[in-house]
């Protein structure tokens, strides 16, 4: 089954997504567009591809078949027909985020780091969350995640007011 994304001729937004069966694939646009009298401008995206990668079925495996059109269509995403690409809205929460031009997924300005700080390794209970206030990475333990929500309604509340 082949799923083809409705785009919006002026705006690229993604209105919707549909599939088609695999025989008419080869004509998805005038199959949805004329024969089931859709009408509007369809364009295949792959359920399989993100980032730029196209991914086994089921699986976080790269398949090494050539990704389409960079990510799988999101209804209020877009699609940039310069790069024949889909891409997710900005996240609103992270207005700071830019959108990566080879995988065309939203990223922080600041690059996530590499390391845990020294005297922390890889197996201590700490993760990097983005700090949209600070416009930083921050560490945190992994308990203020799961047993102190108030530290992330705290970030939510702020980036809301």
């Amino acid at each position: 089954m082949a799923h083809f994304a409705e785009i919006d001729e002026e705006t690229y937004q993604v209105l919707n997504i549909l599939v088609v069966p695999d025989e008419q694939e080869h004509r998805g646009q005038d199959y949805l567009a004329d024969d089931c009298r859709l009408g509007g401008t369809w364009i295949q995206t792959s359920y399989n591809t993100k980032g730029g990668v196209h991914y086994k079925p089921n699986s976080f495996e790269p398949s090494g078949q050539p990704a389409l059109r960079k990510n799988y269509a999101m209804i209020g995403g877009y699609y940039d027909p310069v790069a024949d690409a889909f891409y997710s809205a900005k996240p609103v929460e992270n207005p700071s985020f830019i959108l990566d031009p080879d995988t065309f997924i939203w990223v922080a300005p600041v690059p996530f780091p590499k390391n845990l700080p020294e005297g922390l390794d890889e197996f201590s209970n700490y993760a990097y969350i983005w700090d949209e206030s600070q416009l930083q990475w921050v560490l945190i333990t992994s308990e203020q995640l799961i047993f102190d929500n108030e530290y992330l309604k705290n970030k939510f509340e702020a980036s809301n007011k």
